[in-house]
């Protein structure tokens, strides 16, 4: 038996001095030559070889065929691409069919010189070199596109995260308010069953869903009293503005923002704006933030109102279901109802901005 720590080629044989077959590749790679089927299959669990040459012959496999040792090697998972060769003796058509159906990569016949033997090993190592170099190529390449990608992902929130301060700048308490709106957007994708993925994006957006406020005067926005109809229609812009700011992004997750911020005020019934759609004409993410943020907004304090108890709003989700909001969401947010009561005392809404 000839040692090597981690061996290039590793024979298999039934033959007591399996020399003659190692030395065709020991002067140019580390080579092991195993006279014991299961202590190769432990050789090759440790670390897969470029060449598995195979001679058939008694104690072998059951039949002595080496067909029963390559179905052996190919029900293991990391040597599926691995490089067989076989060594076998009988009818040439017939051994060759039936070892490429057992999953040798190639088979010769015994009666083959050893020199011939000996090329088409090599040519098999150089193979599997050269699949192994490609694959670890495209596992490099994959690793940098995904990090490539989890950077455009980060800084795509990034840019939210710091829309999200300039909203606070503009209006005291829209920091709270856009944290829980968030918080009860999960609620709501995960009663729908929503994967993690998308509600993670639905939420993230919806933080933007008022952002066009930011061109809406103080004198309005911060105003303590009712607006004036004229007040009330300068107000109501900024869904249309919103969605101006982010709509032509090149980001996914900013216009699925746009698309919230244009969207959160139509009513399931036809009566919202700046549309007036209907139904399900009202995309999925904004009929989910139209009832995260209504609810929101009940529960909050301002320096017009006091904020409502959690079962007076959840009450009037109830009583608008089908009305003002897409009865699915609201029976998906009511469904995660522990969940927004705990959101809601960990970040409370009791105070005025």
């Amino acid at each position: 038996m000839t040692n090597a720590a981690d061996p290039a080629v590793v024979i298999v044989t039934a033959r007591p001095d399996p020399g003659g077959l190692a030395r065709l590749f020991a002067s140019d790679y580390p080579t092991l030559a195993v006279t014991d089927p299961a202590a190769a299959l432990a050789i090759l669990d440790r670390r897969p070889a470029d060449l598995v040459l195979i001679e058939a012959g008694p104690g072998l496999d059951a039949l002595g065929t080496g067909l029963g040792f390559v179905r052996d090697l190919r029900r293991r998972a990391h040597l599926a691409q691995a490089s067989i060769l076989l060594v076998a003796a009988g009818d040439p058509a017939e051994t060759r069919d039936r070892a490429l159906a057992a999953g040798a990569t190639d088979v010769v016949l015994a009666s083959l010189d050893t020199s011939d033997l000996a090329l088409r090993g090599r040519n098999l190592i150089a193979l599997a070199r050269a699949q192994g170099a490609a694959e670890g190529r495209t596992h490099a390449l994959a690793q940098e596109v995904e990090r490539a990608l989890a950077e455009s992902q980060e800084r795509e929130r990034e840019i939210i995260r710091r829309l999200m301060v300039a909203a606070e700048y503009r209006d005291d308490q829209a920091g709270g308010h856009l944290t829980r709106v968030a918080g009860c957007v999960l609620a709501i994708t995960d009663g729908l069953g929503l994967s993690e993925e998308e509600g993670n994006d639905i939420a993230l957006a919806s933080t933007m869903h008022d952002i066009g406020k930011i061109g809406v005067a103080d004198s309005i926005l911060r105003k303590a009293g009712p607006l004036t109809d004229a007040e009330r229609t300068e107000m109501m812009q900024h869904a249309l503005r919103g969605y101006r700011m982010l709509h032509d992004s090149p980001s996914p997750l900013l216009r699925l923002a746009a698309e919230i911020a244009l969207t959160h005020h139509e009513r399931w019934d036809g009566g919202g704006y700046p549309q007036g759609l209907k139904g399900t004409e009202i995309p999925l993410a904004g009929r989910i933030t139209a009832v995260a943020d209504v609810f929101d907004a009940l529960i909050s304090a301002r320096v017009y109102k006091p904020g409502w108890p959690l079962e007076r709003a959840r009450r009037f989700l109830e009583e608008q279901s089908g009305a003002h909001f897409d009865p699915a969401c609201v029976a998906a947010f009511l469904s995660r109802w522990e969940d927004v009561v705990t959101l809601v005392e960990e970040r409370p809404a009791d105070q005025a901005a």
